[in-house]
């Protein structure tokens, strides 16, 4: 490979419904079993299937009454807090061979590895290093995992998505030749990495279906479709992807924000929604307060019941000053809530984003804010804070999140918006 770089991108295998067989003692690969909550309707989607299931030809993100009849399976609420105990538990693993500078955390059941450097060292190829990994995995936990080996970061992931799964090995590698050899034809263009249905479509229209009609194709016509993104399409189309492990972790975003959004479980009126608005927003703020940040703007955006068919309701409220304290962040956006959300809709979605925030030492303090009210409720907040960390998130209560419609009690019983486990 001469100078190149080598990346490897290693892949848990339907990971949530994995750690489920290995708790029962089952093998993935043969059992079928889905994670989805019981406790939801059967339009729930399943977090994950075993790969057995997907050999059936059943897609991974189904929802429960998608599954065919004929199909028994198993079906494991959710434990998120276990999940992230394996998933620490394998980048311990991932740590016994690569440096933490080398590693990138895709996701909870994925990394990137920058692995140059380490193949003299180890005297293996990129291949053998990933099915030592593996293996190391498998023998630890039971899980098991996919690998994509390639000559920059975007190859590694289309070598593990595409390349892969045709191996029986689950072992794939790309090249700039290589992938233009062997995927430049590849249909559908939705099975490259960063390739939605919304690109494929709008590439579609123009005849355009492949990576190799995308590399020939003419560029001030993609560059008219797409904007500066098209650069990106053009490249990848080529096999090549310029940023490293290096770049990303060396990488600062010039704008920062907090966000938390919300599915409920059914429909809402319009003052129960305005309940959840209010509720998370109580959270967000504590968010901030513990990460010493603060902020000047929130946007809310509040979708309807499926059933209507509506566009959703959108806008941001500017604060007087940068802050984080809930009596003032909640009031204004209860009024944002009541000046754009259609009181006869039923409400179905929430979202939340604190916009711009920067840390509070940098803030600058509004003349004819009460200090003095704001220092008490700063010292509730961090109270609030110090009992949560202790106690558990449910330790202390709001009066708001006793009502029949709060979903704050169940969502603090939750990892990334499903159950932690018991």
């Amino acid at each position: 490979m001469g100078s190149e770089k080598t990346y490897i991108c290693i892949d848990l295998k339907s990971f949530y419904a994995s750690v489920e067989c290995v708790e029962r003692g089952l093998d993935p690969l043969i059992t079928n079993l889905v994670v989805a909550d019981p406790e939801r309707t059967d339009k729930t989607i399943c977090l994950a299937i075993t790969p057995a299931m997907k050999a059936l030809g059943i897609k991974n993100r189904c929802r429960v009454f998608e599954i065919p009849k004929n199909v028994s399976y198993i079906i494991a609420e959710p434990r998120m807090k276990l999940y992230l105990e394996y998933s620490a538990k394998i980048y311990s693993i991932y740590l016994k061979y690569i440096s933490k500078d080398d590693i990138h955390v895709y996701s909870i059941d994925e990394v990137f590895m920058d692995v140059t450097d380490y193949l003299f060292l180890y005297k293996m190829t990129g291949s053998k290093l990933g099915e030592r990994i593996m293996q190391d995995i498998f023998s630890e936990t039971g899980i098991p995992a996919s690998c994509g080996i390639g000559t920059n970061l975007y190859l590694t992931k289309v070598a593990l998505d595409i390349t892969a799964k045709h191996s029986p090995n689950f072992i794939g590698y790309l090249d700039e030749e290589g992938y233009k050899k062997t995927l430049w034809h590849h249909r559908p263009l939705t099975d490259f990495w960063r390739v939605g249905k919304g690109t494929a479509n709008k590439l579609a229209s123009v005849g355009i279906y492949t990576m190799y009609d995308i590399a020939h194709a003419n560029e001030e016509l993609l560059y008219h479709l797409f904007g500066v993104d098209a650069e990106l399409l053009i490249d990848h189309a080529w096999g090549i992807e310029p940023v490293t492990i290096a770049d990303i972790k060396s990488y600062n975003s010039r704008t920062n924000c907090l966000s938390s959004g919300q599915v409920l479980m059914r429909d809402y009126s319009f003052e129960e929604g305005k309940l959840i608005v209010k509720e998370m927003m109580d959270l967000l703020c504590l968010d901030m307060v513990e990460k010493n940040i603060v902020t000047s703007s929130v946007t809310l955006q509040v979708g309807y019941s499926n059933a209507l068919h509506v566009e959703h309701s959108r806008g941001t409220v500017t604060l007087d000053t940068e802050t984080n304290a809930d009596i003032i962040i909640i009031p204004a956006i209860t009024k944002l809530y009541e000046r754009i959300v259609n009181p006869l809709y039923p409400v179905r979605r929430i979202y939340i984003t604190v916009n711009n925030v920067i840390p509070e030492e940098y803030s600058q303090y509004s003349l004819f804010a009460d200090g003095e009210s704001l220092e008490k409720n700063r010292r509730l907040q961090k109270a609030m804070i110090d009992i949560k960390n202790k106690y558990g998130k449910n330790a202390i209560l709001k009066g708001m999140n006793l009502q029949k419609s709060s979903t704050a009690i169940e969502r603090n019983r939750q990892i990334g918006g499903h159950k932690s486990g018991k």
